[in-house]
């Protein structure tokens, strides 16, 4: 099951200061940690920036979900990352590498010599570059990623696996890009404006996310979805069957047609019955994915 969240360039809008920038972003970072996310992605909203935009969205939240062991060989010295020791601790297993799965663990790594025989040298957070073999059908490049599985630390034993990266992964792309990907799974948007979660429309959609996985998308302060997708707000409760109807009928309903406007199968508000006037993008991403994350059995 892949899970996928989207966020807006406009993200930190609001943000008095560079420094309340990179820590509300760093509360998004934990969030789609918290919830075992696998892609984080960043979609243009150019109407909504003010002073920080994608760039600098997405250099943070790349910086806060690369291993620690990482961040210096892989950012340097960047004016986006002034103030990154604000970010919260995400204490990945997937980024500290200490997940382990039967034959050893699992490291990112960075390629930082590519040497003669097919071996290069892999900054994977040991206390030294370590020269690893190259697989045959593998090609790497000086400062690329790379996955390292260790099998021994003391004698070091470690091999390159043509493998995805270990970890939450975070990109830009263009919203109808990232809704249109084949393993998108239950394509949901987030909006005040949506049906209000039940326990039943919950149980509707968690059978179906458990199956395809999921992909849910998030506004921005003071600019919701619809704002952003210039969607009326009038259609939105009939984004989600009601109550009453059967589970087969609720499928069909709620399949998405080709060219649908917005791509979206769901329009959910994850708040019903919000105390605040604004709930921010970090708390409505706990709110929604806390929920979402639940399981049938």
């Amino acid at each position: 099951m892949t899970v996928s969240v989207l966020v807006p360039s406009s993200l930190v809008r609001e943000a008095e200061d560079k420094r309340e920038a990179t820590r509300k972003l760093g509360y998004v970072a934990r969030a789609a940690i918290v919830f075992r996310a696998d892609r984080l992605v960043v979609f243009p909203d150019p109407d909504g920036e003010r002073k920080w935009g994608g760039g600098f969205v997405s250099t943070v939240l790349e910086y806060a979900a690369t291993p620690p062991y990482l961040r210096k060989e892989a950012f340097g010295v960047r004016d986006e990352l002034e103030y990154v020791g604000v970010l919260p601790p995400l204490r990945a297993p997937s980024l500290t590498g200490s997940e382990s799965e039967g034959s050893g663990s699992i490291r990112q790594g960075i390629v930082t010599e590519v040497g003669p025989e097919g071996r290069v040298r892999v900054n994977c957070g040991l206390q030294h570059p370590i020269s690893l073999v190259t697989p045959p059908a593998m090609a790497v490049d000086e400062g690329e990623r790379v996955t390292v599985r260790i099998s021994s630390r003391s004698p070091v034993r470690a091999k390159l696996v043509d493998e995805p990266l270990p970890g939450l992964s975070v990109t830009r792309a263009d919203l109808p890009a990232a809704l249109d990907r084949d393993d998108a799974g239950v394509r949901i948007a987030t909006s005040r404006h949506g049906v209000e979660l039940t326990t039943r429309r919950l149980t509707d959609a968690v059978g179906r996310i458990e199956r395809d996985g999921m992909t849910v998308a998030f506004g921005s302060p003071g600019r919701g979805l619809p704002e952003i997708l210039d969607r009326s707000t009038d259609s939105l409760d009939r984004a989600w069957p009601s109550d009453d109807e059967s589970r087969d009928e609720a499928d069909a309903e709620s399949r998405v047609e080709s060219g649908a406007p917005s791509r979206f199968d769901l329009w959910m508000n994850a708040v019903p019955n919000q105390g605040s006037e604004v709930v921010r993008t970090e708390e409505a991403m706990f709110a929604a994915l806390a929920c979402l994350n639940l399981k049938e059995k």
